[in-house]
């Protein structure tokens, strides 16, 4: 699988090392909102991650280990990204968002920024429910014309527009298994 790529963008203890200074800082900022409802230490029911499958899988596994606090998860599936495809060909939700989320604090939880279309959608949905926050973390910030503007709380690294896999993103379905993010070698290129 290597060959296939054009170069390694992000290492696993680069990627390892962010995802728990995330963690970290996800943790105090949920806590505080916690701690200024008076809902603190017993936060059952009140933290709700929403990660956005399937590219999220891993980095949510990692992610999630990183917070010491009690939360639910309620899994949402969108493609984007169908078949062969190296451009967003707008964002269709695959699963049903989970229903129960006013009054709480949500997290979505995305693989990568790229044109904006899945994470508005996802957020305009969320907010239709009243939760209490919503916060966006997304592992990868690419740095290109996004169809549509969204505010993300946290972000793992900023990289350039270059198609990426690894750590759970994919091409055709393959590379999520990748350890590392490197970017996909464009034949012809």
């Amino acid at each position: 699988m290597h060959h296939d790529l054009e170069r390694i963008l992000i290492d696993r203890d680069e990627i390892a090392l962010r995802v728990h200074e995330l963690g970290e800082q996800i943790a105090a900022d949920l806590l505080g909102e916690l701690d200024r409802e008076g809902s603190a230490p017993d936060a059952s029911g009140r933290i709700v991650l929403v990660p956005i499958m399937v590219g999220s899988v891993i980095f949510l596994a990692d992610l999630m280990r990183q917070l010491p606090m009690k939360l639910s998860l309620g899994l949402v599936a969108v493609t984007s990204y169908p078949g062969q495809s190296t451009t967003s060909k707008g964002a269709q939700l695959r699963s049903e968002l989970p229903t129960d989320l006013s009054g709480k604090h949500v997290l979505i939880i995305d693989d990568i920024l790229d044109s904006g279309r899945t994470l508005a959608m996802i957020r305009s949905l969320i907010l239709e429910q009243n939760p209490a926050s919503c916060r966006i973390c997304v592992l990868l910030d690419k740095q290109t014309e996004r169809a549509e503007e969204v505010p993300v709380d946290y972000a793992g690294f900023t990289i350039p527009d270059a198609f990426v896999v690894g750590y759970g993103l994919d091409y055709d379905g393959h590379y999520r298994n990748l350890p590392d993010i490197g970017v996909l070698r464009v034949e012809g290129a």
